[in-house]
């Protein structure tokens, strides 16, 4: 318990420290919270930022603590003498969404996290550590949510019975040590690969549970549009997208070069013309994402009927990564990944479209392609792009979703200005907006032991502290491995992802 109020303490300290150093040196004397707000500076306001997120989750720790005990107190044997149910509310979560306003969701994550954290006692009454003992110190230091604590536990629940004791140690250990850097969406990937690691039995049911669910449904509306609503199966489903995205990407350059690409242009401001990011409204893309995609679904439907030329570019391709073992042991209970889809994939199906047409096995461990091609080329090829996004995962920028498909291989050193190579330690995978963000603002990359990191400019953060890149993800999604000659549970305390000691 003095943990938890220490945070809180600690937590209420750094916002108050945050808020007085984002003023500026004079302030309207009593102004409101709103006043002040608007009047800190644009670092001051980010450092403030960051404290209440640390404070929200310093409160939210502790409330998974207090909601464990409302969920041990209204256990369903104590029927109308449990806690929820002698104050009017059916469950707990009932209990607990109505005094905070919040959802049965948030809630429910309050009480697993809760369950999942709190101590045990034996049968002789003899007080045990928590089942999570990785989470449960991250969460009371106030590193991760309660949200990202939520969805690691439950996913070590699920397959408990089916996976290794230390494995399953390991693996927490690791996903709890990436929590701390990763947006909720990429710790989400992160837990679906653990969890079909860790269970590989289930990883084919799963395939097939969505394969059969497959459906697509075409209507008429009374306005004349038609609407088609689909669902497919991860490996269907990659091929559906990397086929429309081929063509929305084919666009989106196509705006985005066409703009000084073929005269002579000189930006008003003064700016060098190969650093411009001036827009002329005449050649910007005027559509939205999803009306490019719906563009084309329809030019692909077009070009089956009848037309004699696909827009397609001939280098798009549904990239299938797996283990070198995974692909030659027919008996291997693997997994594999597409890139674009979050959903892992069985070996055996992963070895069934390795021979298909426009589908390329990217194996770990195996033979490559030269990947390195100096000052002889300009251009990265495509197998560097696909090595690239082995490493990246996709736009390697802190914080971006963009897949594979959505970005494009740039120079850490630029080519003209720097005469960097076209080799891999010299690309990064950068969606559009970010590598205009990171030329036009002066963001530093670096990439070190397979890791990118990304250094921002002063007037963002004064301490230039370097960033993790979003590459983190894709290490999480390759095997988890403990030390050899390691054979009891701590064993964990050296348990890296592929080969690397966890961060």
């Amino acid at each position: 318990m003095k943990n938890h109020f220490r945070l809180l303490r600690d937590s209420v300290r750094a916002l108050r420290t945050a808020w007085k150093g984002a003023l500026p040196a004079v302030l309207i004397p009593r102004a409101d919270a709103a006043s002040a707000v608007g009047a800190m500076s644009d670092s001051g306001l980010v450092r403030v930022v960051d404290a209440l997120s640390a404070l929200a989750r310093a409160v939210g720790a502790l409330q998974a603590l207090v909601a464990g005990e409302v969920a041990r107190r209204s256990r369903p044997e104590l029927g109308p003498a449990g806690l929820a149910k002698g104050q009017g509310f059916s469950s707990p979560a009932d209990l607990l969404a109505a005094s905070a306003g919040a959802s049965l969701g948030e809630a429910k994550a309050l009480i697993t996290v809760g369950e999942a954290t709190a101590g045990r006692e034996s049968f002789t009454g003899e007080r045990m550590p928590s089942p999570h003992p990785f989470v449960q110190a991250a969460l009371t230091a106030g590193r991760i949510s309660v949200a990202g604590a939520a969805m690691i536990t439950r996913m070590l629940d699920r397959v408990a019975c089916r996976a290794h004791p230390e494995l399953l140690m390991a693996t927490e250990e690791a996903l709890t040590a990436a929590a701390a850097q990763l947006s909720l969406g990429s710790l989400s990937v992160a837990v679906k690969y653990a969890e079909a690691r860790l269970d590989t039995d289930g990883v084919q049911p799963r395939e097939e549970e969505l394969h059969a669910g497959r459906s697509l449904s075409i209507v008429e509306e009374k306005s004349g549009a038609v609407r088609l609503t689909g669902v497919f199966a991860p490996v269907d489903g990659a091929v559906v997208a990397a086929a429309i995205n081929a063509l929305v990407s084919t666009e989106l350059r196509r705006a985005r070069d066409a703009f000084g690409s073929g005269r002579a242009y000189t930006c008003p401001d003064g700016t060098p013309t190969d650093a411009c990011v001036c827009v002329d409204p005449a050649l910007t893309e005027q559509r939205t994402l999803t009306q490019m995609r719906a563009d084309a679904l329809a030019d692909i439907a077009r070009h089956v009927i009848g037309c004699e030329q696909t827009t397609i570019d001939a280098t798009t391709a549904v990239v299938v990564r797996m283990d070198l073992e995974d692909l030659t042991d027919p008996d291997s209970a693997g997994v594999a990944s597409i890139d674009g889809i979050a959903q892992p994939i069985s070996a055996e199906t992963a070895r069934g479209l390795a021979a298909s047409a426009g589908i390329i096995p990217l194996v770990l461990g195996g033979d490559s392609a030269p990947l390195d091609l100096g000052r002889s080329q300009r251009l990265f090829t495509r197998a560097q792009k696909i090595a690239l996004a082995e490493r990246d995962g996709g736009c390697a920028f802190p914080g971006c979703a963009r897949p594979p498909q959505f970005c494009d291989a740039h120079h850490i050193r630029w080519w003209d200005r720097h005469h960097g190579p076209t080799d891999i330690t010299n690309g990064i995978l950068l969606c559009s907006h970010h590598h205009h963000l990171i030329h036009r603002e002066g963001w530093g990359i670096q990439v070190a032991e397979n890791r990118t990191w990304f250094t921002p400019p002063v007037h963002i953060d004064p301490g230039q502290r370097p960033r993790p890149g979003n590459n983190l993800r894709r290490l999480l999604m390759r095997p988890v491995v403990v030390s050899a000659g390691e054979n009891d549970a701590s064993a964990a305390g050296a348990v890296g992802i592929a080969g690397e000691r966890a961060a």
